[in-house]
C-alpha cells in the first residue's frame, strides 16, 4: 500500500531562520521562491512572513518586474564593490 501524506501541525519557522537565509546567502537580493527552497514552508507563506519583516524594518524590498519583488537586508554592505576614481 502507498505512503499516506503525513499530518499534523504545519512546519514552523522562525523569523530568525529567515534572516539567516539572507545571511548565508552570496546574493544580496532574493526571492520568496529563493528563500522558500531553503526552508520548509511554501513559497506563500514566506512571501507573506516576508512582508511582515519588512513592516517592521527587519528587511526592504523592491519590485522588479510585474509580479516579482526582491528582499534584501537593509544593512547589506557588498565586500565586492569597487572603488571609482
Amino acid at each position: 500500500m502507498g505512503e499516506e501524506k503525513k499530518r499534523g501541525p504545519k512546519p514552523r519557522v522562525s523569523d530568525e531562520e529567515i534572516l539567516q537565509v539572507f545571511r548565508q546567502s552570496a546574493d544580496p537580493v532574493l526571492t520568496a521562491s529563493e528563500v522558500s527552497t531553503e526552508l520548509p514552508i511554501k513559497r506563500r507563506s514566506v512571501y507573506d512572513r516576508l512582508v511582515q519583516l519588512e513592516e517592521v524594518d527587519t528587511l526592504e524590498s523592491k519590485k522588479v518586474g510585474g509580479r516579482t519583488t526582491v528582499w534584501w537586508l537593509p544593512n547589506y554592505t557588498s565586500t565586492s564593490t569597487t572603488d571609482r576614481d
